[in-house]
């Protein structure tokens, strides 16, 4: 008997906490790699803002008791919702935050894909360069949630010098401490410190998601060879991305990181592998519609001028 014909009758609930989320592809993502695999998958938006820790525990106990097989969550609670859990993977508790929560035996699992999916979606893109082992050192702007996940999928053995910063610079000195002597990870004062001479810049802040035109790093500051990394995905070429390629520098938008954590968590919430043609198909379908959209309203702006 297939797959499909197994996983026939099958059907997943799935969501993602977080604030503003209006806009995420998580839905087209795990949606299509459900169908894919011959299952249905419902994804719900649980967009809450300035929740607190008792708005919190009262969404997670939701998800526990409606059915849920489990939820993603995102910016800006990935590490509010850690001592939330009933159990953390070792790494997720390592790092201090996490992005998937898985639900086994009404038990509240905390994962963390974004480390793992960066780590392949890096991987993928230094060897497509070229280069076996990566730049020597790697200037990481933003120590939140995903920054600490970046933080941890390049801190291995042969791995890069990590510079962190942060507008908080507490973060930074936490985020390091977490990695320990092996992490080989300083504290950066400023922008222009960790990145000077860095083979690598990664833009792990909300800065550049639209309609944010704002870039972590000034253009100045970038050069030709260097790798610009961005976790922002809407829109794809960020402010800091565009400024990085008229410099000369290598991109990695937030197309990989986002397909390859959603392929991640996918497994965990069904157990299931997913398709990386499907999820990659739903995606660049979801940012053509958008761009669709912008071009139509462009469109009627000029032609309202035009009338004016």
């Amino acid at each position: 008997m297939s797959r499909g014909s197994d996983n026939a009758k099958r059907r997943v609930l799935i969501g993602l906490v977080g604030a503003p989320i209006a806009s995420s592809a998580s839905p087209a993502l795990h949606e299509a790699a459900a169908r894919a695999a011959g299952i249905e998958a419902w994804y719900h938006l649980i967009e809450i803002a300035g929740a607190d820790r008792t708005t919190l525990r009262a969404v997670l106990d939701s998800v526990r008791l409606l059915g849920f097989a489990g939820v993603n969550v995102t910016y800006p609670y990935k590490e509010a919702v850690v001592d939330l859990l009933d159990e953390l993977e070792p790494g997720a508790a390592a790092m201090g935050a996490v992005n998937t929560v898985v639900v086994r035996g009404g038990r509240l699992i905390g994962h963390n894909t974004d480390a793992s999916g960066f780590r392949a979606a890096y991987d993928r893109m230094v060897a497509a360069c070229g280069s076996s082992g990566g730049p020597a050192s790697v200037a990481l702007i933003g120590a939140g949630g995903v920054g600490r996940a970046i933080a941890f999928a390049l801190a291995r053995p042969g791995g890069p010098e990590l510079r962190l910063f942060d507008a908080e610079p507490a973060r930074a000195e936490d985020l390091a401490r977490r990695l320990g002597p092996d992490g080989r990870a300083c504290v950066a004062g400023s922008v222009e410190t960790a990145v000077e001479g860095a083979g690598a810049i990664i833009n792990a802040t909300p800065l550049g998601m639209a309609p944010d035109i704002r870039s972590p790093v000034p253009a100045g500051l970038i050069a030709a060879g260097q790798i610009a990394v961005d976790v922002v995905y809407s829109p794809l070429i960020t402010p800091f991305l565009r400024m990085a390629r008229e410099r000369g520098a290598r991109l990695m938008t937030g197309r990989e990181l986002v397909i390859h954590q959603a392929l991640d968590g996918f497994r965990l919430f069904t157990g299931l592998e997913g398709s990386e043609s499907a999820m990659t198909a739903a995606f660049d379908a979801v940012m053509a519609a958008r761009r669709a959209a912008v071009d139509d309203m462009s469109a009627e702006r000029d032609k309202s001028r035009l009338n004016s």
